[in-house]
């Protein structure tokens, strides 16, 4: 296996990992994971061929591949289930719950304007307050099912 497919490899597993657990709206998207760990690991190349040593390397890299995936919508719903919502279900129930209640909470996040910092703003409080009255909303009307 030459080193480019090996960089590939690295790179698209890197992604994938982090699309699996944080963006699962993604993480069937081919074509977004093919481009993005394309265009990483021929930054990767880029940077190595300039002289840079291998952590700037893997900066550079790291850039391009997370770029615009810092702030996960899905971990906000996931935060929301574990903070609000755990003491009325078991803890390997969680996940599967936060995946029915982003599909339900997935418009809410239309009202706002989501930046890689966006966590940190005021905003995110009444995000994170209308998430939690929707998904309370949701199990008075259809139970945990």
């Amino acid at each position: 296996m030459d080193t480019q497919q090996k960089e590939l490899s690295y790179f698209r597993l890197r992604l994938q990992e982090l699309l699996n657990t944080s963006f699962p709206e993604k993480a069937h998207d081919e074509k977004f994971i093919n481009q993005r760990s394309s265009w990483a690991t021929n930054a990767y190349e880029g940077a190595f061929q300039s002289g840079n040593d291998i952590e700037k390397c893997n900066e550079i890299a790291n850039y391009i591949l997370f770029d615009g995936l810092h702030f996960s919508k899905f971990d906000t719903v996931f935060q929301v289930v574990c903070n609000e919502f755990d003491t009325i279900m078991a803890d390997e129930e969680l996940r599967p719950f936060t995946l029915k209640m982003f599909r339900v909470c997935e418009p809410i996040f239309s009202n706002y304007e989501l930046t890689d910092d966006f966590a940190y703003g005021y905003e995110y409080d009444q995000l994170y307050t209308e998430i939690t009255g929707t998904i309370a909303i949701w199990i008075a009307e259809n139970g945990l099912q």
